[in-house]
């Protein structure tokens, strides 16, 4: 959850730390005015399949991961289903140059990283890897 939406559900719209008043802006993606989050909730529930953690979101929001290009959505889910079929819990999931962490169980995405982010990292606590 981002911080504006954790304030809005307590109905707060500004921050005070010390003696200053902040007021939280998440980015605004189109032209509705929808932030990133937003507009992948919005699609995700739309063609169903694989949920992301508010965590993933901001990695893929961080890192300029686009889900919706070329079909990676679609691989991201064939991907999740193979490994559940192989009784799989926590998979990585490598679709093209993007990996997911997935807790498969839950059918949700727990954090994503690309290739760079790939290189020198150990992944412990998975149980399968996926490579569509």
């Amino acid at each position: 959850m981002l911080l504006n939406e954790f304030l809005q559900t307590r109905n707060i719209s500004t921050v005070q730390t010390g003696g200053s008043t902040i007021t939280p802006q998440v980015p605004k993606v189109n032209e509705q005015g929808n932030s990133f989050a937003d507009e992948l909730k919005a699609q995700l529930e739309a063609k169903g399949g694989v949920q992301f953690s508010s965590h993933a979101i901001k990695r893929l929001e961080s890192r300029s991961i686009d889900v919706s290009a070329a079909d990676q959505l679609e691989r991201l889910n064939k991907g999740v289903e193979m490994a559940a079929e192989k009784g799989s819990k926590e998979s990585l999931i490598l679709v093209d140059s993007t990996a997911y962490i997935v807790s498969v169980e839950n059918n949700k995405v727990i954090t994503t990283l690309t290739t760079d982010d790939l290189k020198g990292n150990v992944f412990t606590n998975i149980d399968a890897t996926v490579i569509i």
